[in-house]
């Protein structure tokens, strides 16, 4: 084989009249080749792969409103209840504005650098870039930070909604309303979750009063989706759903007060006690406050 390709190699030189031109031809056929592969693959590369269809994700979540405890909830630990428990989303807040950082679990869920933060206010914690429990769960004052606190508190603020793009979720609410406070069937009525009603300093999104057996809870936090504007129980929203709940009816006699209405029967009352636990203790939409009776 040597020998062939020794003499192959002094017959071509003759040929061409330039000695070594062998090694010239293979280093020529070799990038001719390197270069088509390289082609083939990029081009292969960059033509978009047939694939099934994908589903088109659900309707975003519309904004809420947070309590301290609700938000606690969001800390990215296992559900410990059903039969195929899930990690929980991780959400914190910064200065008010409560951020889904699920996509930076590592980080911020369970085990990572930054899991103190889940589900709690950090704006404090952030701006002077420590850890301590005394810093969480405190309401932002700009005007007890120095500049250098409020620089970073920026910071923080401008990349998670720019650089890191976490989705915004709503607002932490601190100063909760008096759950003792009276409120007349008029003043319900104004609270209906439209752009129309009332919005405290600081909400993400309308109140959505609810009454219920004389509490008064606000759907806002967590609720908007089933009793804002569109929602499958909206119809309850600015009123006293006692009976249409107890009863599981919308219709518009449930709404209506004349003071000659029958007594819940025992079902009824079961049922309607039923939803009032499920608003406080699953739900913990807040209290805020009493309806007055009529």
């Amino acid at each position: 084989m040597s020998t062939w390709l020794s003499s192959f190699s002094q017959s071509l030189d003759q040929w061409t009249g330039t000695s070594g031109s062998l090694g010239y031809i293979c280093i020529v056929l070799a990038v001719y080749i390197g270069y088509h592969l390289t082609t083939t693959v990029m081009s292969s590369s960059a033509t978009p792969k047939q694939s099934t269809p994908q589903h088109e994700e659900g309707e975003k979540e519309p904004l809420r409103n947070f309590t301290a405890q609700q938000l606690r909830h969001f800390n990215g630990e296992l559900e410990d209840d059903g039969p195929n428990p899930q990690h929980k989303p991780v959400y914190l807040s910064v200065a008010g504005t409560v951020f889904d950082v699920s996509d930076g679990r590592n980080f911020y869920g369970p085990g990572g650098p930054y899991a103190a933060f889940a589900g709690r206010e950090c704006g404090i914690a952030l701006s002077k870039y420590a850890f301590d429990e005394q810093y969480l769960d405190i309401p932002v004052d700009r005007t007890q930070l120095n500049a250098g606190e409020r620089m970073e508190l920026d910071q923080w603020l401008e990349k998670f909604q720019y650089y890191r793009n976490y989705p915004l979720v709503g607002k932490l609410i601190f100063e909760m309303p008096d759950p003792h406070r009276i409120i007349s069937r008029e003043e319900l009525a104004k609270y209906n979750g439209t752009l129309e009603a009332p919005i405290p300093e600081g909400y993400a999104t309308p109140p959505i009063y609810i009454a219920v057996d004389q509490d008064v809870f606000d759907m806002s936090f967590g609720g908007v989706s089933f009793y804002g504007p569109g929602g499958p129980y909206h119809k309850l929203a600015g009123r006293d759903a006692t009976r249409a709940l107890a009863t599981m009816r919308l219709d518009d006699e449930m709404f209506t007060t004349t003071g000659k209405e029958e007594p819940l029967n025992e079902k009824q009352s079961k049922t309607m006690n039923d939803w009032k636990k499920t608003f406080a203790e699953r739900k913990m939409y807040p209290i805020v406050g009493k309806l007055a009776q009529t």
